[in-house]
């Protein structure tokens, strides 16, 4: 039988020390199955990577932890305080959505997002994300927008938001009260990156990666010590602009970005990929577009039973079972459960019948693990590249009528025994009688788990989500900048308004402010009349420049470099517009403001970017948008599409 696979020719010294090696692995396929043999090529391809051997990384990997436990770094915090604030965390974020909506029927919001992330949100706060006041700039924070009340829960713990805005979720604009997603516009102390509608948070912090990268090598602002974190859940994916800027981030080595998404293998409507397994497809895009991968899939609970599988049966079991499949497994009673996964094979069979129910209850998934998702932080700050942590979560965790079920998006109240179920299963002090009318839990004052909160966030650099907006004071440019556009254009001479205002652009660059200014370029600048800026100003890039141009010899050559001040965003207006919005909101997120001037083809470059539009809106940016080559006249070679700016 021939085989499928097409193998690559490549320069071979000794061709038949090469065919002992193929040899050897065919053997062990015949004596000792494919199960062995895949074990092996992983170990000898891990065994390479230690010895500097540099082979591109398969796109995919079992489907296993990234971190085995033995690797894992200690865990830094209390866990017992910490499952207390969390279990409160829990509690008051359903019930900021429950308790609204049975107060007002249909104001809607979301349950179970927040209980399928909370552990990745918490370990975060307790020990990673950095505050304004550790470096005066602190880590981003892109939340995943349905995951909003469980900020809010634990916003209220801290002192922060109080028990009336609590009860006017969702009606912010009468009241005293919380917007439904992160809204900067709406609560402007509070919220920094607005991440709604969903893929514009994910496409938004890769090019604020950048961005700080960019503040940082032309000196304007020391942002290295700050990271960007990013959340967004599996379904969301599927938003082409969620996956707009990844290669971005890969090509650029952008380590000071992680991004977070919480697998819960559901969707609004039912599973995300019921006949596969989306975190395997999500590993292989992220991996081939450069980032490092930390699949967090298991919780501290299945590493003695993967110690015993030897042969490697019980992941071959897991490696077969279907998303759809992993869902519906979630509802399953111990036994059920049991009988599903461990079966098979008497190996199997054997190895489910030693664990109690009990101890099969316990087989919870990784992204509900704090010392997995600890791991798997510490191990994405210390990569040199962008990182991405896939959590293998439950939707709904913890509420029984909501967990895994395919309604669980819209439900939006629990009923009184959902109330007193959850309000046992966290145990929390609350009595029957105020479960409907008084629902939401505060710690005591003087509580060990009140002064743990504050505490972790006083050594973390201060408390977040936060925004802040310091005073710009910076003297503008003097007369002599604009005053040779006082004549207006010479009588016989034609200039076109987009060459009129380049003229301007350059006049601005070479003034006082002249740092501060960011032209940002949706390879359009040649037709713009740009070029000349190129090689006078430069074009950012991380890497420099390390071609030869082909325009090496002329005056105005094409120019990168590490410190250029142009933004030259290739053919795609979505990473340009979130550029702008990066350099827009600099004031705020860096307290270093910077004027970007985003220059776009006046047909396409508009109507490509609204909802990013909008989004800059919300988050109170400040830039110029300029429409270049507006009007019928200007393109009349390209076509009557072109010609309708």
């Amino acid at each position: 039988m021939v085989s499928p696979n097409y193998h690559q020719r490549l320069p071979d010294i000794d061709p038949e020390e090469t065919d002992e090696w193929l040899e050897s692995l065919r053997s062990v396929v015949d004596s000792a199955g494919i199960e062995r043999a895949r074990l092996l090529l992983h170990e000898v391809l891990s065994e390479a990577q230690d010895l500097g051997i540099q082979i591109p990384p398969a796109s995919q990997t079992p489907y296993v932890n990234t971190i085995p436990w033995d690797n894992q770094v200690p865990y830094p915090g209390d866990l017992q305080i910490e499952k207390e604030i969390q279990n409160i965390i829990l509690w008051n974020s359903a019930l900021i959505v429950s308790d609204a909506n049975r107060r007002i029927d249909g104001i809607g919001g979301h349950i179970s997002t927040y209980a399928s992330s909370s552990t990745l949100y918490e370990v975060g706060f307790n020990h990673v994300f950095k505050g304004k006041e550790s470096n005066g700039i602190g880590d981003a924070l892109y939340i995943q927008g349905h995951g909003s009340p469980g900020i809010y829960a634990r916003a209220f713990l801290e002192g922060r938001i109080t028990r009336e805005q609590l009860s006017n979720f969702r009606q912010e604009a009468f009241l005293d009260g919380l917007s439904s997603y992160p809204h900067p516009r709406l609560m402007k102390d509070f919220w920094e990156y607005p991440t709604v509608s969903m893929g514009l948070g994910p496409l938004a912090a890769v090019m604020q990666a950048r961005f700080w990268k960019y503040l940082t090598d032309r000196e304007l602002v020391d942002t290295s010590q700050s990271t960007v974190y990013s959340f967004l859940g599996d379904g969301e994916m599927d938003e082409p602009e969620s996956i707009a800027a990844i290669a971005v981030a890969g090509r650029e080595k952008l380590n000071n970005l992680i991004t977070i998404v919480n697998c819960n293998l559901q969707r609004l409507d039912g599973p995300v990929r019921g006949n596969s397994k989306v975190i395997q497809e999500l590993e292989g895009l992220y991996r081939g577009a450069g980032w490092d991968v930390f699949k967090v899939l298991w919780d501290t609970n299945w590493d003695r039973l993967f110690a015993q599988d030897i042969e490697g049966i019980l992941l071959a079991r897991l490696e077969e079972i279907t998303d759809g499949d992993f869902q519906r497994m979630s509802t399953l009673s111990p036994s059920e459960f049991r009988d599903e996964l461990f079966s098979g094979s008497e190996v199997l069979v054997s190895l489910g019948r030693n664990l109690s129910d009990e101890e099969i209850i316990n087989l919870r998934r990784g992204g509900h693990d704090p010392l997995k998702v600890y791991a798997a932080y510490h191990a994405a700050l210390e990569s040199d590249k962008p990182s991405v942590i896939l959590a293998h979560t439950v939707k709904g965790w913890g509420i029984e009528s909501f967990a895994g079920k395919n309604t669980t998006h819209q439900k939006k109240k629990m009923n009184l025994d959902d109330l007193i179920a959850y309000r046992n299963r966290l145990q929390i002090p609350i009595s029957d009688e105020n479960l409907q009318e008084n629902p939401f839990y505060l710690l005591e004052d003087e509580s060990d788990a009140l002064a743990y909160i504050h505490e972790r966030r006083e050594q973390l650099g201060g408390y977040l989500p936060s925004r802040k907006s310091l005073e710009i004071n910076f003297d503008l440019p003097e007369e002599k900048t604009y005053s040779e556009f006082d004549k207006g254009t010479p009588e016989g001479q034609k200039v076109s308004t987009t060459m009129a205002f380049v003229r301007l652009l350059r006049n601005l660059m070479k003034s006082e402010i002249g740092e501060k200014i960011v032209p940002i370029i949706p390879d359009e600048g040649r037709t713009f009349g740009m070029d000349p800026l190129f090689s006078e100003f430069g074009i950012y890039s991380q890497s420099g420049q390390k071609y030869k141009p082909v325009d090496h010899k002329m005056i105005m050559k094409y120019k990168e470099s590490r410190t250029g001040q142009i933004l030259e965003e290739g053919i795609s207006e979505a990473n340009s517009i979130a550029s702008w919005l990066a350099s827009a909101t600099s004031y705020s997120h860096a307290s270093t403001p910077t004027m970007p001037f985003y220059i776009f083809y006046s047909m396409f470059g508009f109507q490509r970017v609204n909802d990013q539009i909008w989004q800059a809106a919300d988050a109170r940016a400040r830039g110029f948008l300029m429409g270049a080559t507006a009007g019928r006249t200007t393109l009349n070679g390209e076509g009557l599409q072109h010609q309708d700016g």
